[in-house]
């Protein structure tokens, strides 16, 4: 496992494990157990995921000292104020039953960001979270997010696969010092990822799947992933990526892959912004 050092000095796991669309307490709880018996250190939930208490759950049974867990969550919009963020980080504290956060993300450039992020700032001097970050800043948006805080993010979790490969982002992120975290990796399966012929041809020549290498594809452009599964044998699969490297012509080979736009989710859409803000969080 290779490490990315984050603009505090922070070490960050280049590999996690994600808990997206594990609603399931017992399913999630089992999931991160074998996620970090099989070698994962960095673990990704989120407010609006509703698992934080099963993640919680499994980081107190699984035996690992907790200064070599990296735990990061998420404050979701409806918390999108000073006050709101304030009450919603030891929230979520409590229920992951943690005494300090290793990583605490805004999980959209919605509602009052700005407030937010004084309360993230605060919490962050006193000790309570070792790195702050955003998740789905856009590059206008990061960039002016950047030119105005006091502190700057260290992480912005954004789409980042084959399929859409945002090198802009990439490059604005490099500017300012924020380390890229791709969420959906896998694009969600979408492009018959996990069979795809350009990428299982490249993995052949390593002995290895289509999508390990979309894995190895995004560590190599110093992208973090958490990519996620439930199954054991996948999750170790997904961490069985630290022996091989893809060549410049591989990277030039799936660099044509890019449609330059997501098929999963669209930011720009009124409706889709005016969803989010509607969405309950988990009790």
């Amino acid at each position: 496992m290779d490490f990315v050092t984050l603009a505090n000095g922070v070490q960050m796991p280049l590999e996690g494990f994600g808990v997206f669309q594990v609603p399931d307490p017992a399913v999630c709880e089992r999931s991160v157990l074998d996620a970090i018996e099989s070698g994962y250190r960095l673990i990704d939930t989120a407010a609006s995921y509703g698992n934080e208490e099963a993640v919680g759950q499994a980081i107190a049974r699984c035996g690992v000292p907790r200064e070599e867990l990296f735990i990061a969550t998420k404050l979701w919009v409806q918390d999108a104020s000073y006050e709101g963020a304030k009450a919603a980080f030891q929230t979520s504290l409590d229920k992951l039953g943690l005494d300090y956060l290793d990583l605490y993300l805004l999980h959209q450039p919605m509602g009052d960001y700005y407030g937010v992020w004084r309360a993230v700032e605060e919490l962050y001097r006193a000790g309570k979270i070792r790195a702050i970050g955003v998740c789905n800043f856009y590059p206008h948006v990061l960039a002016d997010f950047c030119e105005t805080v006091a502190v700057k993010p260290m992480v912005n979790q954004v789409e980042l696969h084959p399929f859409f490969q945002q090198a802009e982002a990439l490059a604005v992120m490099k500017e300012y010092g924020v380390v890229p975290e791709a969420w959906g990796p896998f694009a969600e399966g979408k492009h018959g990822i996990f069979t795809h012929s350009v990428l299982t041809a490249i993995g052949d020549k390593y002995g290895k799947t289509a999508a390990q290498v979309a894995l190895r594809w995004n560590i190599q452009r110093g992208v973090v992933v958490i990519p996620k599964s439930t199954h054991k044998a996948r999750m170790e699969q997904n961490m069985d990526v630290w022996d091989f490297a893809l060549s410049d012509g591989d990277m030039a080979e799936i660099a044509q892959l890019d449609l330059g736009h997501s098929e999963i989710v669209d930011h720009f859409d009124p409706n889709f912004v005016k969803m989010l803000h509607t969405v309950k969080l988990h009790d």
